[in-house]
């Protein structure tokens, strides 16, 4: 908004001299309000819609190998609490997992929606991706029809293989983080950071430093993840540091 108000007031100086610079300023307060307007908005939009897709994917997600257990639906609550929805906010999110249930919800469309939502971010893609992984992941199990399901759901938004195996590796980091350094949550931490575990100390510092950048909640936050799934973009940093500090343990 400031830019508009010193170039239409420069150009109103210009035009109209000490006159001209007050209409000038005025007029670029005016279209950098309109402008303010109409971008806020659509990041809402693209907010909401984000949120009702998490959901009603989340549904289709959780219907998949023929029911929903209570592990499942505790999943979706206790997100909800996390996310802190509350009155008409948590009906829209119920509401959203339930159309998700439904025998006539068209996955494919719904996907497409979100690859829409989120182009041209691939952060915000795993972030979606990652809370499916962890709904499904509730009851313990993961049935072959929920593998197959989130391996759509993974290309239906964009995501590659590479990309759910790294997702993967951070629940599984979260859930070692208090069984100690094992192997295999060794091989996890390599796989969280994307790096082999032949690459070097700075490669892998390197790799950290980016993943950190790129998944800070304030970066997101203006990408278009809402506000209300701040916890769950901590939750992501949060791992990733873990996953560095597991392997500096282990190379110390």
């Amino acid at each position: 908004m400031l830019f508009l108000i010193i170039v239409f007031g420069l150009i109103g100086l210009a035009v109209g001299g000490p006159i001209g610079l007050l209409v000038g300023g005025g007029l670029g307060w005016w279209l950098g309000r309109r402008i303010s307007r109409r971008l806020n908005a659509a990041r809402v939009q693209i907010q909401e819609g984000f949120l009702e897709s998490i959901f009603s994917v989340m549904g289709c997600l959780c219907q998949a190998d023929g029911k929903v257990t209570e592990g499942e639906l505790d999943v979706a609550e206790k997100l909800f609490d996390q996310m802190r929805l509350q009155g008409e906010h948590r009906a829209k999110a119920r509401a959203a997992f339930d159309r998700g249930r439904a025998a006539d919800f068209n996955l494919d469309a719904e996907l497409a929606k979100v690859n829409r939502l989120t182009q041209r971010q691939p952060v915000l893609r795993q972030v979606f991706l990652q809370v499916q992984l962890s709904a499904i992941a509730a009851d313990g199990v993961l049935h072959p029809a929920e593998h197959e399901m989130i391996l759509r759901v993974a290309r239906g938004v964009g995501c590659s293989d590479a990309e759910v195996q790294q997702i993967e590796a951070m629940l599984h980091g979260a859930a070692a983080n208090s069984q100690g350094a094992s192997e295999e949550a060794l091989k996890d931490a390599y796989r969280v950071l994307g790096v082999s575990e032949e690459a070097s100390d700075a490669e892998l510092k390197k790799a950290y430093r980016r993943l950190m950048s790129q998944n800070h909640p304030d970066k997101l936050a203006g990408k278009g993840l809402p506000e209300s799934m701040r916890e769950v973009a901590q939750a992501r940093t949060s791992e990733i540091g873990n996953a560095y500090e597991r392997i500096r343990a282990a190379r110390s």
